[in-house]
């Protein structure tokens, strides 16, 4: 079997083995680089081609110039109010600040959580949208960012109907690099309506994630460890919880002025280091070699299809601050301000009466109804409250959507420990024979369980988390 095709995996089998893929890889390259190209190097856009076709570069030349500088404006203009942080995030049992600041905008009531830390939408003003900014300069920039997420799904159905039109005419040579002369082709007779809805869904980004980091200020950077590539900002990885298949649109903003920008010197061997790209490798393989594609002011590029679950990306740093913003299709099945409300109804399901000091009776001890209130209980404190409050008050210094939702969800999670009281009281209660008592106790000690060890483990992140963020 080619190694290529042995080590293709799923997007959940790839998060199950990543690490231990990363050790072996390490192993095998020992102290050797594996080959990656630049512009520079004359099979760097016949690799591109080949290897990576769903990767789509589209130059700023090609973008309206008006967008440009809304967009850029934005950027600046979140970062002045202070709206942009630094995560503290959960890997392998550590939590680690991450070197780039972020705030996560987007369709009203959704998350996105990514490195086990769930990120709370500021909301863009979409339409039927009650949220207040506490800036008018704020409400502009979401405004913005829902205008530029707007224009990049229109660029992205464009680029996926580009590709399926190359594939269905077995055209090996899609055009991956695209300058403001470029001609595009429509998706012509030869799609059906179902085509065009599976297209649409596939842009219909619901987020975008903003990223800011100065390599000047930050003290230490990762090395690239597989291709010798210098300094990262982000880590090689895959975009964790996206619908499958969808794409992912990011519009980059370094802000060098145009002066500054320049074509990599022909002398230096590999990437230019004053220069921000971003990186692609084929996952766990080693006999491709990587791209470093430059990335100048307002340049976008799309991660189309499966491209995100069958390739890792990382940001290379260059010297100047940067901006991007990340517009995604998020997997909000089990991530909406809507779902946890109803999930938080259907537990409460079970309350039949609540007396003056709190005390409530259970309309049923059944097993399978206890088990699943349980269940909720716990979801909501650790998937949604504690992710909020440990977070601080970040959210608060562009709006206060997400106040009152807490608030209600908070008073629900109260009635849930009541709950949880309520059926200790019928386990303890005289007369309760001792077969159902066994079956009440059963069927909701593993939640319980979870719910202790899990209340210390935030405890403990609690504790050490004032520390790590005096630090940074």
């Amino acid at each position: 079997m080619h190694r290529r095709d042995k080590h293709r995996k799923t997007r959940k089998q790839i998060k199950v083995i990543c690490f231990e893929e990363k050790l072996r890889l390490l192993e095998e390259l020992e102290d050797t680089w594996l080959p990656y190209l630049t512009p520079k190097d004359d099979e760097f856009y016949q690799q591109w081609q080949l290897k990576y076709p769903k990767l789509i570069l589209r130059e700023a030349a090609s973008v309206p110039e008006l967008l440009h500088k809304e967009v850029q404006q934005a950027f600046l203009t979140l970062h002045k109010h202070g709206c942009l942080f630094r995560d503290l995030v959960r890997i392998q049992g550590k939590d680690l600040l991450t070197p780039v600041s972020r705030i996560l905008i987007g369709n009203p009531g959704c998350t996105y959580k990514y490195l086990n830390t769930r990120l709370f939408t500021v909301p863009w003003p979409v339409k039927g949208s009650d949220a207040k900014y506490n800036e008018a300069e704020i409400a502009a920039a979401c405004q913005t960012f829902l205008k530029l997420n707007s224009y990049l799904q229109v660029e992205t159905i464009q680029a996926l109907e580009e590709l399926a039109a190359k594939e269905k005419a077995n055209i090996d040579a899609v055009p991956v690099c695209i300058g403001p002369d470029f001609p595009r082709v429509g998706m012509g007779s030869s799609f059906d309506g179902h085509d065009e809805i599976d297209m649409k869904n596939r842009a219909a980004y619901n987020v975008t994630l903003l990223n800011f980091m100065d390599p000047q200020k930050m003290p230490y950077l990762k090395e690239e460890p597989y291709f010798g590539m210098g300094k990262m900002a982000v880590s090689w990885h895959h975009d964790e919880n996206l619908v499958d298949r969808s794409a992912v649109a990011v519009y980059s903003y370094s802000c060098e002025g145009p002066e500054e920008e320049s074509e990599d010197d022909p002398q230096l061997e590999g990437r230019d280091p004053d220069i921000w790209h971003v990186g692609f490798k084929i996952s766990w393989d080693i006999e491709t070699p990587g791209l470093a594609i430059p990335l100048h002011q307002g340049d976008c590029y799309f991660m189309l299809d499966d491209l995100n679950a069958t390739h890792q990306h990382c940001v290379l740093a260059g010297l100047p601050p940067r901006f991007s913003s990340t517009h995604r299709v998020a997997e909000c099945s089990t991530g909406t301000l809507e779902y946890i409300l109803q999930r938080c109804q259907v537990a409460l399901q079970n309350v039949r009466e609540e007396a003056d000091n709190g005390e409530i009776s259970l309309k049923s001890l059944e097993s399978v109804v206890l088990k699943q209130g349980e269940e909720i209980h716990n979801e909501v404190e650790f998937e949604w409250l504690r992710q909020f409050w440990f977070q601080g008050s970040r959210y608060k210094k562009c709006t206060d959507w997400w106040c009152q939702p807490m608030s209600q969800l908070e008073e629900m999670w109260r009635k849930m420990e009541w709950l949880t009281s309520a059926v200790l009281r019928e386990v303890r209660r005289e007369g309760v024979p001792m077969e159902q008592k066994n079956e009440m106790l059963t069927s909701i000690l593993a939640s319980i369980t979870t719910r202790q060890n899990l209340r210390r483990e935030w405890h403990a992140r609690w504790s050490c988390s004032g520390a790590i963020l005096i630090t940074r």
